[in-house]
């Protein structure tokens, strides 16, 4: 273990392989482009005659586990907040949901 930092060598491909896992690991727009599908399939939905209840149901959990998971990549306070607001008012769409058939 000493060794490790006695040296003063950075090994660049290594650095550059942790640098791109954590822009991935950071990077929530796969998350954002999903929600934004889901939730132009929900405006849609909202305009059919038929029965959607079910479908309304499962896209509000999809959307949940969309924000649940811009929330823990999020490293900011300010979206942090958004978060919240946003999962606030999915609760409420949900117990809206669950009146339709």
């Amino acid at each position: 273990m000493a060794q490790l930092f006695e040296s003063d060598e950075i090994d660049e491909q290594r650095l550059q392989l942790e640098i791109l896992l954590l822009a991935d690991k950071l990077d929530c727009s796969e998350e954002i482009v999903r929600l934004r599908s889901h939730l132009k399939f929900f405006a849609e939905l909202l305009k059919s005659t038929d029965p959607v209840g079910r479908q309304l149901t499962f896209l509000t959990q999809e959307m949940n586990r969309e924000i649940n998971t811009i929330g823990a990549k999020a490293n900011d306070a300010g979206i942090s907040q958004h978060v919240v607001v946003i999962k606030e008012e999915l609760e409420r769409i949900r117990e809206q949901v669950q009146n339709i058939e």
